[in-house]
């Protein structure tokens, strides 16, 4: 059986400081069936990451891959941007996107409420600091946290 966790563990070690020679942040690595294996490597950098950037990082980690064989399967290797509308899973993504327009689905209620949209005002002891277009501020203990993603906003 093949454990997709730990091979993307394991790839983004290695891929982490490849990335980061380049200029970008390794942003998240995935590894999983569809329709065959996908190596999904995901990087980001201050400005937005070019196709050239993907390019020369695919490159670089086919070579790397070739070498290390920790992958026993055929699979597609996929690097790219996150997109606009990107899932936040670390906590240092909320703070690479501190005030930017956010949705938050939680595991637990917070005022009867399961879902929340606002700005990343902080981040700080595993709490999400949330603001609302009103100033109102909402924090939210990172583990309640079922999925949260960054949102375009509506005018």
């Amino acid at each position: 059986m093949i454990d997709g966790k730990k091979i993307a563990s394991s790839v983004k070690e290695l891929v982490k400081p490849i990335a980061e020679n380049l200029g970008l942040r390794l942003f998240d690595v995935e590894f999983k069936p569809e329709n065959g294996w996908v190596l999904r490597v995901i990087v980001d950098k201050i400005g937005g990451v070019s196709i050239d950037d993907c390019e020369e990082l695919s490159k670089r980690i086919s070579a790397l891959l070739d070498v290390e064989d920790i992958i026993s399967v055929r699979y597609f290797l996929e690097v790219s941007s996150p997109g606009l509308t990107r899932e936040l899973k670390e906590p240092w993504h909320y703070e690479f996107f501190k005030d930017r327009y956010v949705r938050v689905y939680l595991k637990q209620k917070i005022e009867d409420k399961l879902e929340y949209t606002g700005y990343i005002k902080d981040i700080k002891d595993n709490t999400l600091v949330l603001t609302n277009t009103e100033g109102e501020s909402l924090n939210i203990d990172l583990s309640n946290i079922s999925k949260a993603k960054l949102e375009v906003e509506k005018w």
